[in-house]
Order: structure tokens, then C-alpha cells, then sequence
């Protein structure tokens, strides 16, 4: 069932699901699993690939209603499509980055780098903290370029999407217009066929006209002839 908007109200409660979903395995995966151990995180890592689960499990359902759209909305879902699915497979890369990370590690390294700033090392313990910070420094610029990266991918997908549904426009405008073109032709033809036909109608009345006024001419001479012949 289509709604007022074009879409369908099934895929809007599908993606509503979705949303939940992804809110609730993003917070697991943010802030839960990396501040957690043991059981505890093991348990939390399980629930997030049960939630992971369930979100592809709504994007089939999506997919499938996809299909009942008409295909003027057709197009945008598909794209929306695209980018949760996107999203999906995002969430389970963070869950496998995250799962393979030792817990604790930032407070680790926090004490890493106080015993490093406490101490007097030698130069080689100096250069090797520094090279520890330019590392996390690396690995953060990483991170961020990762999610550069994703958001320009995303906004690829959407204007695909929209170019798609400029194209669909397009080619229903063009046709639309070659057939009012062939209907002028049409008409145009019809014309030049009545055009035609008025002129023989107008040569027949001219050449009647002629006939009746010659019948008449000769009638009249006919009647003097007669009236002269009685009188003379």
C-alpha cells in the first residue's frame, strides 16, 4: 500500500526498525564493549551480533516490499536501501575492530605514557614514547579520513539516486512529447486531406454555377426565338 508521500508505509516502519537497531548496536559498540571485560564483554559482543543480525533481517524485508512499490518511489528506496546496507556492513567492521581490541587498552596506554613522562629513561625510551604518540596520532587521523570517506560514499549513493529520478523524469517527458508530436502529424494530415477536399467541392459548385447559367442563357434565347417567330 503506497502512502501519501510515494513511498510505502510498511518500508517506513521497516526502516523505523532499522533505526532502533543501529541506535542500539552503535551504543554497545562505542561505549559499552571498550570499557567492559571478561563475561560481561564477551555477553555484550554476542548481543550486538544478534542485533546485527536482526538489522539484516529487516533490510530482506525491506528489499521485498521494494518490489510492491510503484516505480516512481521505487528508485528512491532502492537508494536508501543502499545505504543502509551500507551502514550494516560499517557496523560489523566497528564490531570486528572493536571485538579485537584488548579491554582497557586506553587506560593501559594512559599509564603507558604516565610512567613514560614520570621517568627518566634514556634517549632511546624518549624516542620510542614519541614514536608511540605519533602513532595514536596516525591512527586517529586514520579513523577520521575512514568516516570522511564513508560520508562522501553515502552522499554518492544519494546523488545517484536523485540523478536516477531526474532520468526517469526525463525519458516519461520525452515521451510524452513524441507523442504529441505524432498526434500533430496526425492532425496535420487530416487537415491537408479536408484542405483538398474543400478545394474539389469549390471547383464542382464553380463549374454547376457555370452549367445552370449557360441552361439559363439558352433557355431565355429559346423563349425570344419562340415569342419572335408568334409575332412576326
Amino acid at each position: 500500500m503506497a502512502s501519501s508521500t510515494g513511498g510505502s508505509d510498511l518500508f517506513q516502519n521497516y526502516e523505523q526498525d532499522f533505526q532502533t537497531v543501529t541506535d542500539g548496536v552503535r551504543q554497545k559498540i562505542d561505549q559499552q564493549i571498550p570499557s567492559q571485560t571478561g563475561e560481561q564483554r564477551k555477553a555484550t559482543i554476542r548481543a550486538t551480533e544478534r542485533e546485527i543480525d536482526e538489522a539484516d533481517e529487516i533490510l530482506g524485508q525491506m528489499e521485498m516490499e521494494i518490489l510492491n512499490v510503484p516505480a516512481p518511489s521505487r528508485t528512491r528506496l532502492q537508494a536508501k536501501l543502499r545505504l543502509f546496507k551500507s551502514e550494516a556492513e560499517k557496523m560489523k567492521r566497528d564490531l570486528r575492530r572493536v571485538s579485537a581490541v584488548a579491554p582497557n587498552r586506553a587506560s593501559e596506554r594512559d599509564e603507558l605514557l604516565g610512567d613514560y613522562a614520570n621517568s627518566s629513561q634514556s634517549d632511546l625510551d624518549a624516542s620510542t614514547m614519541d614514536q608511540r604518540q605519533r602513532l595514536l596520532s596516525g591512527t586517529e587521523r586514520l579513523g577520521e579520513s575512514s568516516r570522511r570517506l564513508e560520508d562522501s560514499h553515502r552522499l554518492a549513493l544519494e546523488t545517484e539516486g536523485i540523478g536516477i529520478n531526474i532520468l526517469s523524469t526525463l525519458k516519461g517527458q520525452r515521451e510524452t512529447m513524441l507523442r504529441a508530436r505524432d498526434t500533430l502529424s496526425e492532425a496535420d494530415s487530416y487537415i491537408d486531406k479536408a484542405s483538398k477536399t474543400l478545394k474539389g467541392m469549390a471547383r464542382r459548385m464553380a463549374t454547376n454555377k457555370m452549367i445552370t447559367a449557360a441552361i439559363i442563357l439558352i433557355l431565355i434565347a429559346l423563349i425570344v426565338l419562340v415569342i419572335w417567330t408568334k409575332l412576326f
